[in-house]
Parts: C-alpha cells; structure tokens; sequence
C-alpha cells in the first residue's frame, strides 16, 4: 500500500530542477534565491518643476556673485543692478518701447512669411516627384549659402528699407520650416496612404487628414528652428543702415561704449527668444499629446 503525506503539513512540490516551490499554504525561497527583481527605469526619469529654467538662473546668480566680488571687470560686462539702472530709464525715455515694437514687426512679418512659403513647398515637395524635382534643388542650394552671406545682394535689390529686412528673415525662416516638415510628409507609413486609397478619399480630405497631422511634428521641430533663426537675423539686419529697432540700439550703444544698454538689449533678445520658444514647446505638447515618448 502506498504511503500518503498529510497534505498540510507536507504538501511538496518540486520544479523540473529541483527547487522547492511551495510547502503546505507557505511559499519557500529556494536557497540563494533573491527574489523578483525590481524593474531598472531605463528613461530620464519624471520631469523636473521649472527645470528648463534652472540653468539660465544659474548663470545669472552666477553673474551676480563675479559682479559684486569684483571678478569681473565693469567695462568689460556691467553689473547686473547697473543693466536694471538702464533698462528703466530706457523705459521712462520711451526708447526701449518703441525700439522693441519696430524689431517684433519686423520679425512677426518675416516669420509670417517664411512659415507660410516653407509650408506651401514642402506639402508640394513632399506629395508631387515633379514638384521635388523643381523645389528641392534650389531649397538645399539656399540651406548651403548663409542667409547673411545674402545681405550684399539683397541691399541691391530692395535697398536699405524694411523690405530688404524682412526678406532677410523670410529667406532664414523657410529653410528648417521647408526641411522638417518635407521629411516628416515623407516618413507618413505608407499604411495610411493606403488606407486612405481604399476609403477613396479626395485629394483635399488626403491633405488634411492624414498628410498634415502626420507632419505636424516634423513642422512643430522646424517652428523651434525658425523662430531661433528669425531673432538671429533680426539682430543682423537691425545693425544695417537701420534707424530703429533693439539691434540699431546695440549698434548705437556701442559706438558710445554703453555696456550696460547693449546689455539690456541682449536680455531683451534672450527673453523674447525663450518666450517665443517656450510657446512653441507649450503648442507641441497640446498638439501631440496622444504621443508616448521618451520624455514624457
């Protein structure tokens, strides 16, 4: 007759090596056995609060401590209460006000532009082999020559006035917007362009269902580089022959040695640079936030 184990004190059961795997209502660790192991975060982790702006205070604090030890010489970077000093009197003498409506015309017009024909040629390059052909040619010949490299040629074709200007920043602007948004038309999976064969779409319901949602983040990257590259040449142009404007201010203070003012127009430049970009990051996460990514 076989013998039988009292199931609650007994009760064993052994795996295909020879581990111990429960005893009664107990589990039992097999000797040298450590337990699950917790799974390893391989991305950067949960966001920081204010941690894009953590960097530039540091490098003010930083200016701030080298300006009140004296390990930095005044007139070579003046203080930072001498730079407030300036820019409210600025403020009260109504210069910085006007000077500052010029230069964001200037750029708004430009960056209106140029977003406009960049998209325009990349939606007809990225759908159309004849229309690659025509346009990306000329397009990777502008993105080779430096837009400033263009200024000579432009001041004798529109003069010295607001057209060469804002040209200048139209022709800056239309190269990233032209490149990431032609590159992301063309990454759309073929899938879709099927899908939308198959619901026998119109050209017109094509255009705006699939293509631009599916480069609208390759448009939302290039945005970032069009608005940096729309101060850049802003700041160019305004010290040619300008009579207005935060760069013909800088150029100003600088015959004069004014440090401080040219100062205060660089933060100027700085702050609208970070705003403009911080608002195009706020619209790429409002606009894409059905995306699961790295960062988020």
């Amino acid at each position: 007759m076989a013998t039988t184990w009292d199931a609650d004190e007994a009760k064993l059961s052994r795996s295909s090596c020879g581990r111990i795997v429960r005893a009664g209502s107990r589990l039992v660790k097999p000797a040298g056995s450590t337990g699950p192991r917790a799974r390893r975060r391989l991305g950067p982790g949960p966001a920081i609060p204010f941690g894009l702006q953590i960097g530039p205070v540091l490098l003010v604090l930083t200016w701030v401590v080298g300006s009140a030890l004296g390990w930095i010489d005044p007139r070579i970077l003046s203080a930072p209460w001498t730079v407030v000093e300036a820019f409210v009197r600025l403020i009260e003498q109504g210069r910085l006000q006007d000077n500052f409506v010029t230069s964001a015309t200037r750029a708004l017009l430009g960056l209106s532009i140029g977003l406009l024909i960049g998209t325009i040629l990349a939606v007809i390059a990225g759908l159309s082999r004849i229309g690659e052909a025509l346009i990306d040619g000329p397009v990777q010949i502008k993105r080779a020559i430096p837009t400033l490299a263009l200024i000579p040629l432009l001041i004798l074709w529109f003069g010295i006035g607001e057209s060469m200007k804002v040209t200048t920043i139209a022709l800056a602007v239309i190269v990233p917007i032209y490149i990431h948004t032609h590159n992301a038309l063309r990454s759309i999976d073929s899938r879709y362009v099927e899908l939308a064969e198959t619901l026998r779409m119109s050209q017109k319901d094509f255009i705006l269902q699939v293509v631009l949602p599916g480069a609208l983040p390759g448009f939302l990257l290039g945005l970032r580089f069009a608005v940096t590259l729309c101060w850049v040449s802003l700041v160019v142009v305004e010290q040619i022959n300008a009579t207005s404007g935060l760069g013909y201010m800088i150029d100003l203070a600088r015959n004069y040695g004014q440090t401080d003012v040219i100062l205060v127009g660089l933060v100027v430049y700085v702050l609208l640079g970070l705003v403009s970009d911080g608002l195009v990051r706020l619209l790429e996460r409002r606009t894409l936030s059905w995306r699961r990514t790295l960062a988020n």
